[in-house]
């Protein structure tokens, strides 16, 4: 699952759950987030590899965004989003057995 929340009004952006966290997932979400809120001034990440990849990182210094990570097992650094985690996976997630990925979709949807 991958997901991009606004700091500022803490509105869910864009969110995709998949069985991968690659490259390609964080990249869509990305897009559907621009989609909503063009010109964000600052983006911030954790440090995973799908975050610092070239494509991920070219696709913001393109639109003149500034990159912000937050430190090496810092989840503090990023709490909007962390809550964000806990939400879904304590009020869905860890709740539920699902048979299918479509399932699981399905279920958060709801949720958000």
């Amino acid at each position: 699952m991958a997901a991009i929340i606004d700091w500022h009004s803490k509105a869910v952006l864009s969110y995709k759950i998949s069985n991968t966290m690659d490259s390609q997932l964080v990249m869509s979400v990305l897009n559907d987030a621009l989609e909503k809120h063009p010109h964000p001034k600052i983006f911030n990440t954790d440090q995973g590899s799908q975050y610092t990849s070239e494509i991920h990182t070219k696709r913001l210094k393109d639109l003149g965004i500034t990159i912000s990570m937050d430190g090496k097992g810092r989840a503090t650094d990023n709490s909007c989003i962390e809550r964000f985690w806990r939400s879904a996976k304590c009020e869905r997630i860890y709740l539920n057995e699902y048979q299918s990925i479509s399932e699981l979709i399905t279920d958060v949807d709801d949720l958000y």
